[in-house]
């Protein structure tokens, strides 16, 4: 095996080196390591020889892994983000509501078919019967264009108003911030309390007024503040943070409408008792609804994680779109770095003439351009990685997301870069290693 000292010969612009007399070692410890060093040092003086024509082409690299490496992290974000906001739903919570209207096509049936909404006494039987070591409650919608009012101050006419029992702020995954619950008494004789959610108390109480205990209009009704909930965040425009909670009671004497249907939320103890709850609750809602055998259910089911796992599900296809630009983006550096590689071999064909008519094979004259070309890529590579995960954590930043380094991605960009430099130099090598030394000698 041939070893080159450091010395170095520039000769028309070129770098060339000139191979160490000295035998090899008998004994050498790591000849392959020692081998591939050697190339690394040679790639990095060729590319400090052409700085500016590395630089493009590191930068060309660099987007690529940016745009991939950059919408992934973020992906990776907006996805923990939406499992954040649903998990605070409630972990381990599932909703009993009215079956949606499913419409009939064909001539089996041509018209719409309606399931009849859940009453106030099926909720509540439900409720009586559910013997299962869960948390179980009773609410309803009230209305979704609330106005509230305190002396001169009011809010937009499109606040939630929901009617609520004593287990809901543990069902829905809300907590309390300041005051406290409703009482059983106040659910019972629809007491006029009334708690507020975290974005309503700056808009109604200016200079940092308490809002416990004052007296707030809703509608034509007049209600005494009791609590004000924990921060739940707005993101993806649900508006988790623009709700009041009234008795339910209450919201039955004062906001009744026609086929008002009421909702279930019951809470497990854990994830693994999930599916019991279900079945559980299930069979006693089927009782309660007077279904037959093998009829089909008018109410459905749903785990409060099932919408986060089905925006996550349409995610994917953000995922695809943003690896197929970033590979696109990649292929078209490759051509750049391969098209640099060949000018290289070109212009440095007299280096390679001398160093094969002192003994440099065809191998070492392969694994120095390729070396070469690797060393290219994953400095375009790192590059691209470290403002691909700036970019996606100022993404998580924005939606309130916390930082994080995608491992999986980075590892990926690492063995994409080493693929593209491989694929890329390979051509230019192998060309390298086919020059005749004595036509290289004589090139001009």
């Amino acid at each position: 095996m041939v070893h080159f000292n450091k010395s170095v010969i520039h000769h028309s612009n070129l770098i060339t080196y000139t191979p160490s007399l000295r035998s090899q070692p008998s004994k050498a410890k790591a000849p392959e390591a020692s081998f591939l060093r050697e190339n690394i040092k040679i790639s990095l003086l060729s590319i400090k020889a052409q700085l500016l024509r590395t630089i493009l082409t590191v930068l060309v690299i660099a987007f690529g892994i940016t745009a991939l490496v950059g919408i992934l992290t973020a992906i990776d974000a907006i996805k923990g983000s939406i499992n954040s906001n649903f998990t605070s739903m409630g972990a381990n919570t599932f909703t009993i509501r009215n079956k949606e209207t499913t419409i009939r096509i064909g001539r089996s049936g041509k018209k719409p078919r309606k399931y009849r909404e859940i009453s106030y006494k099926e909720a509540n039987s439900f409720v009586e019967k559910f013997n299962y070591p869960a948390t179980a409650s009773v609410s309803t919608l009230a209305t979704f264009a609330a106005t509230l009012k305190y002396l001169s101050e009011k809010t937009n006419p499109n606040i939630q108003i929901f009617g609520v029992d004593e287990n809901y702020l543990n069902t829905s995954g809300y907590e309390i911030d300041k005051g406290r619950n409703f009482t059983v008494q106040e659910i019972l004789f629809g007491s006029h309390s009334i708690i507020l959610g975290k974005d309503l108390v700056p808009t109604l109480f200016k200079n940092k007024t308490d809002p416990i205990d004052k007296i707030i209009s809703v509608g034509n009704g007049k209600y005494r503040v009791v609590g004000v909930l924990k921060s739940k965040g707005n993101s993806s425009g649900f508006g988790g943070d623009k709700v009041c909670l009234l008795p339910l009671s209450n919201v039955r004497q004062y906001f009744p409408r026609p086929n008002m249907s009421y909702t279930i939320n019951v809470l497990a103890p854990s994830s693994e008792m999930m599916e019991g709850a279900i079945g559980e609750s299930t069979g006693i809602f089927r009782v309660i609804r007077k279904l037959q055998t093998g009829e089909e259910d008018n109410f459905e089911i749903t785990k409060s994680d099932n919408l986060a796992n089905m925006l996550i599900d349409n995610i994917k296809y953000v995922t695809i779109a943003a690896t197929l630009i970033g590979v696109i983006t990649l292929l078209g550096a490759a051509i750049g770095l391969m098209n640099i590689m060949l000018v290289s071999v070109t212009e440095r064909t007299r280096e390679i003439g001398i160093r094969k008519a002192i003994g440099a094979n065809k191998q070492v004259i392969r694994s120095q351009f390729l070396v070469e070309a690797v060393v290219i890529c994953q400095l375009g590579g790192l590059l691209g990685i470290f403002f691909g995960i700036v970019i996606g954590n100022v993404v998580s930043l924005i939606i309130g997301g916390s930082f994080l380094i995608p491992w999986l991605w980075v590892l990926t960009g690492i063995v994409i870069c080493f693929v593209v430099g491989v694929g890329a130099g390979i051509y230019p090598a192998i060309k390298a290693s086919n020059l005749d030394p004595i036509d290289a000698l004589r090139f001009e």
